[in-house]
């Protein structure tokens, strides 16, 4: 069934990379600086991080002795989460959001959470191609090391892809999910180290913060920008199992339940 699924996915590429485009261009379509936009936002966010919060106010991160450190540390933080937070907040209401979409045409539904993907990975990509340039002309680059983000990111995309797509096909049939999804990553948000760094926190509360499942995937990121060294893959490899059992149930309960959304719809 999974082998059907991804065949019937690649027969209807021209329709989700043609949906990609299209979102992408509907976007700025109305603004006088069109897609200008994708590289002036991001870069707002870089600067004041990276220049307000380590230079002008000073802000440390302990033991790095890189005026940068503690920008470049939100930064890696920020942008991994808000790649993780995109996908999770737009697959919860996909479904319900093209709703009329799915009554009327017939395609493979699976499509909608792809497009999703597709189009939060394009804004992560602006978003870090800026941010590594900025590495670059700061001599704060960390080297071929950086290639250790490919398998941290796939398993990324491959937890919130699938938390994405169970939480979509739940607010179908129970639109409470929608609302409780964001306070929850409003809360996620606080217990993932980001704006802090574990080191600072109680003991006791640091071994709580390990059982959050971004925590080792941002703290990735942060060790191959901040301190540009490779992840500790032992603690990466309980998010690998938890993120292939994740996928499974996903696509099992799309299986299941794909006909009986476009009913409830």
């Amino acid at each position: 069934m999974a082998t059907a699924m991804f065949t019937s996915l690649w027969q209807y590429r021209g329709f989700v990379i043609g949906s990609v485009q299209r979102e992408f261009q509907t976007r700025y379509r109305n603004s006088l600086l069109g897609a200008v936009w994708t590289i002036l936002n991001p870069l707002a966010m870089i600067i004041v991080y990276t220049v307000i919060f380590s230079q002008l106010m000073q802000a440390r991160l302990p033991g790095v002795a890189n005026d940068f450190g503690y920008g470049i540390y939100l930064c890696a933080g920020l942008l991994t989460w808000g790649l993780f937070a995109e996908i999770i907040g737009r697959s919860q209401g996909v479904f319900l959001e093209h709703a009329s979409l799915l009554k009327k045409l017939s395609f493979p539904r699976i499509c909608l959470p792809i497009i999703v993907v597709l189009n939060a990975l394009l804004n992560f990509t602006i978003i870090f191609g800026l941010f590594i340039g900025f590495l670059v002309i700061t001599g704060n680059f960390p080297g071929w090391v950086v290639l250790a983000m490919l398998p941290v990111l796939l398993i990324q995309v491959i937890f919130a892809a699938s938390l994405g797509i169970i939480l979509g096909i739940l607010n179908v049939f129970f639109r409470d999910v929608g609302q409780l999804t964001g306070i929850v990553l409003q809360f996620w948000f606080w217990f993932t180290p980001i704006i802090y760094p574990p080191s600072i926190l109680p003991e006791d509360i640091a071994n709580i913060l390990a059982w959050n499942p971004m925590t080792p995937l941002a703290q990735a990121y942060q060790g191959i920008f901040v301190q540009g060294a490779w992840p500790a893959w032992h603690t990466l490899w309980p998010m690998v199992v938890v993120s292939i059992l994740l996928s499974l149930l996903a696509l099992s309960m799309f299986r299941k339940r794909a006909g009986e959304m476009v009913d409830e719809l």
